[in-house]
């Protein structure tokens, strides 16, 4: 396997997408609030390079508020057909609007329109509210451009530990820790 974890990430990514039959992209994102209160979600995995791991969301949600007020988070690949998962955590930073806007405008007309419409992690009154939103921006919009609202944007997460792991028989699964330090990666092997 290769000895940098970009990639083999990046390995372990194109073999998930082979064999995953849905959003092979998908990862656990774990953050948590000023006193340390955890919580974790689904999202999906939209960049990936040296630099870190880019997912996108409402700034006004949950996670966008902890990442506000506690910009560190762990995230979690598990590719059940595979046997493997990823481990990574790290520190977290905005995306620059240049990228930000660049995502935004290669999703769907309805997913820019539902950006909009939807008050993430706010109580819903009904389905009828979301979906009376979503008519409203659809009319307000027309078919001129949609921009990207003000409160949506992403995240990188900074690497600073990333942890691969592959069932192996008799449960001694192979462990490998890659850890960010001044001169580049290190490398350790863990028992399982």
């Amino acid at each position: 396997m290769p000895d940098d974890p970009s990639a083999l990430f990046a390995d372990w990514m194109a073999a998930a997408t082979q064999s995953e039959p849905n959003d092979p992209n998908a990862m656990c994102l774990a953050t948590a609030t000023p006193d340390g209160r955890p919580s974790a979600r689904m999202v999906l995995l939209k960049g990936v390079d040296p630099r870190g791991f880019v997912f996108y969301t409402n700034l006004e949600s949950r996670k966008g508020g902890e990442l506000a007020a506690n910009p560190h988070a762990a995230l979690c690949f598990h590719w059940k057909t595979l046997a493997r998962s990823v481990r990574v955590e790290g520190a977290v930073e905005a995306v620059t609007d240049a990228e930000a806007d660049a995502y935004y405008a290669s999703r769907s007309r309805g997913s820019r329109i539902g950006a909009w419409a939807s008050r993430q992690s706010r109580p819903l009154e009904g389905r009828w509210a979301l979906e009376k939103a979503v008519a409203e921006y659809t009319l307000k919009f027309g078919v001129s451009e949609v921009p990207r609202p003000a409160h949506w944007s992403g995240f990188r997460v900074l690497p600073a530990r990333i942890e691969f792991w592959r069932d192996m028989p008799f449960r001694l699964h192979e462990r490998r820790v890659f850890t960010a330090g001044e001169g580049g990666w290190g490398e350790v092997a863990l028992y399982p």
